[in-house]
């Protein structure tokens, strides 16, 4: 079977053979149906990416694979420096180290109903969300250059947060070798009062219900409860990850050239991994990565000052925090293994049990994998498998994924409409811009179940527990 030019291998395993300028196959796990609702776009940059010098293994594509700048959402690509590899811009994203953060909170769905409205209205005017949203965080040059270096831990030593976040983050909360020294002074100031702010677009604080356990033993070792609510948190890197992005984008595609890189879509510039701008952008990338990593944990001490008014002295503790716009050096391969640099764009690390780089709480059951939904539908907590890393560099999906645009979303549907709506099942919303709540209709998302349940089904990750949303704090 064929689908828009993908050669189905399994019922999740869908590829195109080498042809051309393409250095590898391009591959999407995904199913039929998934497949047969990605648009031709998905194809085309999938294949772009798989002639970029250095690929290794071939390109992918998770089952919410759409449309993106360069890459598509849902990409994974690994490249090796040593083999002439590219770092892109473009397949990290322009909301670098973009990701998602639960915690939990011991509380049953009927004691959060019962304040609902006041906990809503509570988080919406103490956590700053929308486009421009600014918090009352002021950074400094000292205090920007500490924050780029040491991402959540030194928002830790800030006072935001509470002992033993930190070994419940990725990287324990700080990726090192950054340099704050490449990130221009236009980001930087981007950046001096966008700490602690939600954002924009899909960006949300949400309180969700443990509606339905698939796999009890790492329910358990994760904390999560039937019945019982989570708060999850989804945001990045706000101004200063767009404007590192915007910057090196342009000077990428201006630079590729003389690199010797004949680029198939000005869209996917790159430079050499050991070039001068490959090695400026990835430190400029990870001190983004740190930047995203503080924001969230400064949110997740503002949401705990909020629930503190209604529930005093009640902990939340982190469960996970995990990023989805980044890209990592790693080590890859069973048989010959050596250090790649894996991009995944909207895709997130999902390593299997075991692995040395999880929490020792978790290493039982896997890497928890936190895939956010729809302020409609639910979301999900998967746990990483130990397949994933031949499948996929031990990546999956992130999200539901879109399946129209925002202007399409904005033509069919009214943001006053969608929050009546979604009253009237019993979900808050809260959020500043009626358009932002309009493109951001569920309707306008693929079917996250199928998205998980693919993921399952390729080996990517596995599902333990279905969320469903409360409250939302909507961007």
């Amino acid at each position: 079977m064929n689908i828009n030019g993908f050669q189905k291998v399994s019922e999740t395993h869908w590829e195109i053979s080498p042809s051309g300028k393409m250095r590898v196959p391009a591959v999407i796990h995904a199913s039929e149906e998934l497949i047969r609702g990605m648009d031709d776009k998905v194809r085309e940059q999938l294949v772009n990416v798989t002639t970029l010098p250095g690929i290794v293994g071939a390109a992918h594509a998770m089952p919410d694979a759409h449309w993106g700048y360069g890459f598509p959402i849902g990409g994974v690509a690994a490249f090796d420096a040593d083999q002439g590899g590219v770092i892109s811009a473009g397949g990290v994203g322009f909301d670098i180290s973009c990701g998602v953060r639960t915690h939990l909170t011991g509380l049953r769905r009927e004691h959060i109903d019962a304040v609902r409205r006041p906990l809503a209205d509570a988080l919406f005017a103490h956590i700053p969300a929308g486009i421009g949203s600014q918090g009352d965080i002021r950074l400094g040059q000292r205090d920007m250059d500490d924050m780029l270096a040491g991402g959540a831990r030194w928002a830790m030593a800030e006072g935001y947060g509470e002992a033993g976040d930190l070994g419940f983050i990725e990287d324990q909360g700080c990726v090192d070798d950054a340099q704050p020294q490449c990130v221009s002074e236009r980001a930087r100031k981007r950046q001096q009062r966008e700490m602690g702010t939600l954002g924009s677009g899909n960006h949300y604080l949400e309180i969700q219900e443990v509606s339905e356990i698939h796999d009890r033993e790492a329910a358990k070792v994760f904390g999560l409860v039937e019945g019982e609510c989570v708060v999850t948190i989804h945001c990045g890197s706000r101004g200063l990850g767009h404007q590192i992005g915007t910057e090196f984008l342009r000077e990428m595609a201006v630079t590729a050239a003389d690199h010797g890189i004949a680029l198939p879509d000005r869209e996917l510039a790159c430079a050499p991994i050991h070039s001068e701008t490959g090695q400026r952008y990835i430190g400029a990338m990870r001190s983004a990565i740190n930047c995203a990593l503080a924001n969230r944990q400064i949110l997740g001490h503002l949401m705990r000052e909020v629930f503190g008014r209604f529930w005093p002295g009640r902990e939340l503790p982190l469960m996970f925090d995990v990023s989805h716009n980044t890209c990592k050096p790693e080590i890859h391969g069973d048989g010959n293994p050596r250090l790649l640099y894996v991009h995944r764009k909207g895709a997130t690390r999902a390593l299997g049990p075991g692995n040395p780089a999880i929490p020792e709480t978790y290493r039982s059951t896997g890497q928890p994998v936190l895939i956010g939904g729809s302020m409609g539908t639910e979301s999900w907590v998967l746990a990483g498998m130990a397949s994933s890393e031949a499948t996929a560099f031990s990546s999956a999906c992130h999200g539901a994924g879109r399946s129209m645009s925002r202007n399409q979303a904005r033509k069919r549907w009214h943001g006053r409409q969608v929050v009546d709506d979604l009253d009237a099942r019993g979900i808050t919303v809260r959020s500043p811009s009626s358009r932002g709540v309009a493109e951001e209709a569920p309707g306008a998302y693929k079917d996250v179940a199928e998205v998980v349940l693919s993921s399952e089904r390729a080996g990517l990750a596995r599902r333990v527990a279905r969320l469903q949303p409360v409250i939302c704090i909507k961007g």
